[in-house]
């Protein structure tokens, strides 16, 4: 009889935390019984250990085999324990070095014929293994790759568990198989659309730009065909590409919603597109089980969509309140509270009626004024509030378009360049601050002395605010875009034409 420990990681969200697998075998009727709180997925996972034992030619003791998962409290999701559990049952019969097994981390997913399944969360489990100091991690073959992101660990790659007892010490002849792919990174098309594709609206265009450099959420208002999806598309292709730290986080979001990542990190910020329909769970993140992230997580350090956003649940919209002041998404269950990273850049988009004519010229409107205001009316006052930039977007008329064709316009490549300097700019005046953006700047700094602008610059926005035309938030959030503005811009500070801009893109839908 025998007992042996081995590790392995259990996610939750995107925190990870070592989990010590035991596994003793005592005199009892034969079976397998496994303890320390796992889900039905896991909960199955004694009967695939001992097929594939068997199939691997290493099988299992005939004897009981308890196998526990401590911290006992600790909820544990799906299948990446197999692997751990089946060497903590080959290590307590002496098949394989208990001291061996017990010094590794390991990750994965059996198949019943012996081979490993890549598992999803590989990258986030072996970041957080690393930073519990472990330095040497065995996953699947097809996980290899993405397992080697992580620097100063140690991956062994296994394509079954035959191999894995082999590389433990146990005495088998290598058998070759062919291992279980990973899934095909998808890449993203960002790339392709470029902002000389859009003709007209120079507004927007200087909104979208203000947007990238300062991280500013927007809110177009317009009719149909006046370019909202298509301006929306182009802004992640107006953003920097992400800095080491959030490449790694943007990776990881991928890789624990089971998206290929390949053998590179993710440089290009995300864009999620979510349809009407999605529920909050969808959106913010949820699920009965393992806490799953939605897709304002899964656009964390991008951008997130929102077409036609009166339609969506103003249960919805109003889940995504909490993640644009805090920059985290944060689920509570009964047992377990998951944190996810939320630092998007928001981009709403709306016709300005239910017929979407109001306010056109070539067009009549044909819905009664109070259709008109309940419409807009389903995004809740404390959400518009805290949109950084709302206009509206015109439709271009065919003499604009003709004329376009002559006029140089400026490309994504250009304006990219244009944002990095803007971002550069803030990231040096707020290098003594824990802020890099513009956006991220709370307005008590802004109105300190170090930052206060003069009466004569702000009297514009003085005003608004006493007339109640803004709120407090409103006035901060001008500031902030007024900063926006003078970085893109190459200036010191803002002055009053840089505000009175900044105002009229917090109040060019009105």
């Amino acid at each position: 009889m025998g007992l042996a420990r081995t590790q392995s990681v259990a996610l939750l969200g995107l925190a990870g935390s070592l989990v010590e697998v035991e596994a003793d075998i005592s005199g009892q009727l034969p079976g397998i019984v496994l303890i320390g709180l796992p889900d039905a997925a896991l909960a199955e996972a004694t009967q695939r250990v001992r097929m594939a034992a068997k199939n691997s030619g290493c099988p299992l003791t005939r004897n009981h085999l308890t196998i526990n998962l401590s911290p006992a409290a600790l909820p544990k999701h799906g299948s990446g324990f197999d692997l751990a559990i089946a060497l903590a049952c080959l290590a307590a019969d002496r098949v394989v070095s208990g001291s061996s097994v017990g010094s590794v981390v390991h990750i994965g997913e059996l198949a019943l014929d012996g081979r490993l399944r890549p598992t999803p969360g590989t990258l986030p489990a072996v970041l957080a293994a690393s930073r519990l100091g472990h330095t040497t991690v065995m996953v699947p073959a097809g996980s290899e790759a993405e397992a080697s992101l992580v620097p100063g660990v140690r991956v062994v790659g296994v394509a079954s568990l035959r191999d894995a007892a082999i590389w433990h010490g146990a005495a088998l002849e290598p058998v070759t198989v062919d291992a279980i792919a990973s899934p095909p990174d998808v890449p993203e098309d960002i790339a392709e659309l470029d902002l000389a594709d859009v003709v007209g609206n120079d507004d927007a265009i200087l909104a979208l730009k203000v947007a990238a450099a300062g991280g500013h959420h927007v809110f177009m208002v317009g009719p149909p065909g006046a370019g909202k999806t298509m301006l929306a598309a182009r802004l992640p292709g107006l953003l920097p590409d992400l800095d080491p730290r959030a490449s790694l986080e943007v990776s990881s979001m991928r890789s624990l919603v089971g998206r290929g990542i390949g053998g590179a990190l993710v440089t290009r910020p995300p864009l999620e597109a979510p349809h009407h329909t999605a529920t909050a769970a969808a959106m913010v993140g949820g699920g009965s089980g393992q806490i799953r992230p939605g897709a304002a997580a899964r656009a964390s350090h991008g951008v997130l969509f929102l077409d036609e956003a009166p339609e969506f649940a103003a249960s919805v919209l109003d889940a995504l309140r909490q993640p644009l002041e805090s920059g985290i998404i944060t689920i509570h269950r009964a047992n377990s509270v998951a944190h996810f990273p939320g630092r998007f850049q928001l981009v709403m988009a709306a016709n300005p009626c239910p017929c979407g004519q109001f306010g056109s010229a070539d067009a009549e409107c044909t819905c009664p004024p109070y259709a008109r205001r309940r419409y807009l009316g389903r995004i809740s006052g404390p959400l518009i509030d805290r949109i950084d930039i709302q206009l509206n977007v015109r439709r271009i008329t065919a003499g604009e378009l003709r004329l376009a064709y002559d006029e140089p316009r400026q490309t994504s490549a250009m304006a990219r360049t244009q944002v990095e300097a803007a971002r550069g700019a803030a990231a040096e005046r707020l290098a003594a601050t824990p802020w890099t953006l513009n956006s991220e700047v709370p307005g008590t700094w802004l109105r300190a002395r170090r930052a206060r602008l003069d009466r004569a610059t702000t009297g514009l926005l003085d005003r608004a605010l006493e007339r109640g035309g803004i709120t407090m938030r409103g006035y901060d959030r001008v500031l902030k875009v007024a900063w926006s503005i003078a970085d893109l811009a190459g200036i010191g500070r803002p002055g009053p034409d840089e505000v009175g801009q900044a105002l009229y893109l917090r109040k060019g839908m009105t």
